[in-house]
């Protein structure tokens, strides 16, 4: 299937590694030019390299803190400067989570609170904020949010509110965006294979006092497919609402887990 992606100019924020490189790769195999970014400015050189000569495609690092108006006001102001344009936003800056100890309630701080917040909901929001106009005027854009499937479970008070709230921000702007052409989806990874897992299984084992390869079962048993999902694997779903073949799904959330939990809607 031709996604019709070739030609389209994208910046994929928090692009340096994990899911959001996934993605940036997989846009660029499709022809897609790529603006990454993120705060470390030789994480991001050198994975603008790896993903430019792998792919053909130009893919170019700017660095970023999505936590500042200005920062990424001038992340827009650049990207747009590269690549003559821009038809797709992929949010995916934020704190990472599901990576350690989840805080009780008397270990949730006002600061953390805060932190995970601007990183990720009102940083998603300064960035469709800045490249929404530039969409408009020409009629057509695609913009993902990566989330996560805390949003639709318990577990983590501060990875729950802060995944809710890019739902509901995803469909305010679908609502306010779709008629000039401009879909805006979310997509939700459960626990998901990246460059860090590996750290998180002999963290893990060593805790439990158990082998990394049982670690590693106990996570597959977490969804129905019965497997740890790749970041390559989300980034095949992002591409696909990136298309002009999206069309269809505006405002929705995509839950990308491999089928977690037993709710027949989850």
């Amino acid at each position: 299937m031709d996604l019709k992606l070739l030609g389209k100019r994208a910046i994929v924020t928090g692009g340096s590694r994990g899911i959001g490189k996934a993605i940036a790769r997989t846009l660029a195999e499709e022809g897609v030019s790529v603006v990454i970014a993120s705060r470390g400015k030789e994480a991001l050189d050198a994975t603008a390299e790896e993903l430019s000569d792998e792919t053909g495609s130009a893919v170019a690092g700017i660095t970023v803190d999505t936590g500042s108006d200005e920062s990424v006001r001038e992340l827009i102001v650049k990207a747009t400067e590269i690549l003559r344009g821009i038809d797709i936003l992929v949010n995916c800056a934020a704190r990472p989570g599901g990576q350690s100890t989840v805080p009780t309630l008397a270990s949730v701080t006002t600061e953390e609170f805060n932190d995970h917040m601007n990183v990720k909901v009102m940083g998603y929001l300064r960035c469709a904020r800045e490249i929404a106009p530039i969409m408009i005027e020409q009629g057509w854009g695609r913009i993902i949010n990566i989330s996560g499937l805390a949003s639709r479970s318990s577990g983590a008070v501060v990875g729950s509110m802060r995944n809710v709230a890019v739902s509901a921000m995803t469909k305010n702007l679908a609502d306010e965006l779709g008629p000039h052409g401009v879909n805006v989806t979310v997509v939700h990874p459960g626990l998901t294979r990246t460059e860090a897992t590996a750290g998180v299984i002999a963290n893990r084992a060593a805790d439990d006092g158990v082998s990394e390869k049982e670690i590693e079962r106990r996570m597959e048993q977490g969804n129905s497919a019965r497997t740890i999902i790749d970041a390559t694997d989300i980034a095949y779903v992002v591409t696909m609402l990136a298309s002009p073949l999206s069309i269809a799904i505006n405002g929705d959330g995509i839950a990308a887990g491999g089928g977690v939990g037993t709710a027949i809607y989850y």
